[in-house]
């Protein structure tokens, strides 16, 4: 099976997948699903192959798939993202699926409140693309608008393993009670992983997912570093606010959780992503270097220096290790953006 290239996983982890069930991700309506329910599409796991596992309308496959097309037209299935963002880039996996695969797909996406109907306007942001059997294919979208809800059309018709769609959330901030005490970098709230010393076993965007860790692969863990220094973590919050309460979470990290962590912040204002590493090591300290336990919920407020509004923290962990959540709460600066 092809997978993604190293040029195409670095593009991966740069976005959440706003497709995801964790998020309230839902696909909501499929022409055909005889064959493999649509619910599968998005289902976060890998897919997998049983080989000797039937149901009542034939192999049982993991992922959406339409029977076999016999008159005019396509195969399609809504799916209503997690929350509206800005969508980067999607992965259309065929993995498993050889000999019933569609031959070409293509996306739209539309925006609305409810559930998409009749007359609501959709848009191409993905032409007709070939697809492979058991392959991975991922593209780039360059539209900048957000979208609510995706099309995924397939043609004619046949099985798709999966649909990744790789994007950032985008929030109604206008509708927030600037008093309301927010986590700034929640991902539900716009908060995103932008880089890593090192990305081993996870991104730092997971320590920004809905609720606690399910297991120890629901975080951010580096490899054991042989050399000096420490791993760190780019996180771009939602929306600038100033931060006045922290919390670490190193759930299921027992033999493995960081000594120690710091954390530091800035308002930036210009720049690249790529600058921020470089300029990340200048930011001033909002908590200074805190020790950690295994498997617990670490909670700082006196801790947490006055600095102002930031719009991007850097997480130092002391000297490795894994970390399951982070929490920036705080409270918005109106006047950014």
């Amino acid at each position: 099976m092809s997978s993604p290239t190293a040029d195409n996983a670095s593009f991966l982890r740069k976005h959440v997948d706003l497709a995801s069930p964790r998020l309230g991700a839902e696909v909501t309506f499929a022409t055909d699903d005889f064959f493999a329910d649509k619910s599968r599409l998005i289902d976060p796991a890998p897919a997998v192959f049983i080989a000797d596992k039937y149901d009542e309308n034939g192999k049982w496959m993991d992922g959406w798939e339409s029977r076999r097309k016999r008159g005019e037209g396509y195969d399609y299935c809504i799916v209503r993202l997690g929350l509206p963002g800005i969508i980067h880039g999607v992965d259309i996996d065929t993995s498993h699926f050889t000999g019933n695969f569609p031959p070409s797909a293509s996306i739209d996406a539309c925006l609305v409140e409810d559930e998409p109907d009749p007359n609501t306007k959709w848009t191409e942001i993905l032409p007709a693309v070939g697809l492979k059997g058991n392959s991975h294919h991922i593209h780039e979208v360059s539209d900048g608008r957000t979208w609510s809800h995706l099309r995924l059309n397939i043609y004619p018709d046949g099985g798709v393993a999966r649909l990744r769609v790789y994007g950032q959330v985008q929030c109604n901030w206008d509708m927030r009670d600037p008093e309301e005490l927010i986590d700034l970098a929640a991902l539900v709230n716009g908060g995103r992983g932008i880089a890593a010393s090192d990305q081993h076993y996870g991104t730092p965007s997971q320590i920004l997912a809905p609720g606690r860790g399910i297991n120890m692969g629901d975080g951010w863990e580096t490899r054991r570093r042989r050399e000096p220094g420490n791993d760190w973590a780019l996180i771009g919050l939602g929306h600038p606010g100033v931060i006045s309460k922290i919390e670490v979470d190193t759930a299921h990290f027992k033999g493995n959780y960081p000594d120690r962590c710091s954390i530091q912040a800035a308002m930036v204002t210009g720049g690249t992503e790529e600058s921020l590493v470089t300029q990340s090591m200048f930011w001033k300290t909002l908590l200074p270097e805190q020790k950690l336990e295994m498997d617990a919920i670490h909670s700082f407020e006196k801790e947490v220096a006055d600095i102002g509004p930031v719009s991007h923290v850097r997480l130092n962990i002391i000297p490795d290790g894994g970390i399951s959540r982070l929490r920036l709460f705080g409270r918005l600066k109106r006047d950014a953006k």
